[in-house]
Order: structure tokens, then sequence, then C-alpha cells
């Protein structure tokens, strides 16, 4: 029953995203724009947005949806009284909110495909496992965010949880060299990178391109996972449904 249940709550999740072009525009279509501008200022013949563009900018990409639909929808759910009809018609709670952020993954795929196409379009012929293993991590890595969207959903209005998670987004994935180069930084400013979790997963999606040493970046992951977990439950437990 609860399979069926999560079948059902996910179509509606996603519905309720394509009824929502303002959510859509900036889930999905904002993060290509700005990947296509910074492609043609950025990218010289020869010298394209490849595959490790697509890991770095893809990050950001996966992040402006999984970070901001859950919380924003839940946040939604909760001043609409839904929480409180589900609850009532006996709708597993978990269920809810896994539908929430499963709904959410669809349209980070979307949003890698459409990066992907840029980063084809201007750099020329991509290595297709590479792209495949790319888009694979940053879709899973991007998951624990969802928690930390959850919590700000659990414990904020609509309007203010919009505003909390761009004022996370932004200046998060900015200062982990996910929009321009850590170089460009002064040094000081680069080395708060290694603190944030956007980073870890630009990295981890990198070492799928380049190689090099990925545990760390998984484990600080996992650690994310483990500190929004709890953020949720705490968050959740506090609010009013």
């Amino acid at each position: 029953m609860n399979t069926r249940i999560f079948r059902i709550e996910v179509r509606d999740e996603v519905l309720g995203i394509v009824r929502e072009p303002t959510a859509l525009f900036f889930s999905v279509l904002m993060p290509v724009a700005f990947f296509a501008l910074f492609a043609s200022m950025f990218g010289g013949e020869g010298d394209g947005f490849g595959v490790e563009s697509l890991a770095t900018y893809g990050a950001f990409g996966v992040l402006s949806v999984v970070l901001i639909n859950p919380g924003v929808g839940l946040a939604d759910a909760r001043e609409r009284g839904w929480l409180r009809v589900k609850r009532a018609d006996g709708t597993p709670l978990g269920v809810t909110l896994s539908a929430k952020v499963s709904a959410a993954l669809p349209y980070a795929i979307v949003t890698l495909a459409g990066i992907t196409l840029v980063a084809r379009l201007t750099a020329g012929p991509l290595d297709v496992p590479q792209v495949l293993r790319v888009i694979g991590v940053l879709v899973l890595g991007a998951l624990p965010f969802s928690l930390f969207s959850l919590a700000v959903g659990a414990r904020f209005s609509l309007n203010s949880a919009i505003a909390v998670l761009n004022a996370l987004l932004i200046p998060s994935v900015v200062l982990s060299g996910l929009w321009f180069p850590l170089e460009m930084f002064p040094t000081w400013l680069g080395d708060i990178a290694v603190y944030l979790p956007p980073y870890h997963l630009a990295q981890l999606a990198l070492a799928q391109v380049e190689g090099g040493a990925m545990w760390g970046h998984v484990a600080y992951l996992v650690g994310t996972t483990i500190v929004g977990a709890i953020a949720a439950a705490l968050a959740y437990r506090s609010t009013e449904v």
C-alpha cells in the first residue's frame, strides 16, 4: 500500500512543479541559461566548457533543484494545510517527504541534460561514459542537500523558505568554485571552499573525469547527510503541522 501511495505522491509533486512555471524557470532553465552565458564568455575555440565544467557547474544545476524544491514544497504544504489532511487520511509522513525529494530528481536530470547539451555545442564531442558517471555522482551526491531543504521547509513560511534556501544556495556555490575557478578569489576566500559541502560534491564529480582521491569527499558528504538528517528531524518535531 505504501508503494502505491508513494507513486501517487510523486506524481502529484511532479505535476505540482509543472503547473508552477516560475519554479520550473528558476530550477531548470536559469542554470542552463547561466551555463550558456558563461560558456559564450569564457569558452574559446577548442577550449569550450566540456565534461570538467559539467562536473562543477552541473553541481550548481542539481543543487538549484534539490536544495530548493523539496523545502519550498513542504513549506507550501504546511501553509495550505495539506500535511494535516495527509495525516488525517493516514498517509505516512515519510512517504510524503520522500515523494517531495524524489519528485525533484527528474528536474535535476533535465537540468543536467541541458547543461550537457550546451557543453557538447561549445566543446565538441564528449566522453559519454564520463558524462554518465558525472551525472550519476551529481544526482546521488546532491540528495543529502534535500534534507537541509526539508529542515528549512519545516520551520519557515513559504516566502521565508524561498529566501533562506536561496541565501544558502548562491553564496555556497560561488565560494565552492562552482561558478568561477577558486584561483580567481583571494587565497583566504578560496580556503573557505574546503569547508563547504557543494565543493566536495563538485570535486567528487571531477574525480570521475580527472581521477584522484574520492573517499575524503565521500566521507564529507556522508557527514553532510547525517547532519542534514538530524536537522530535518529536529525541525519537523518542533514545528506546527
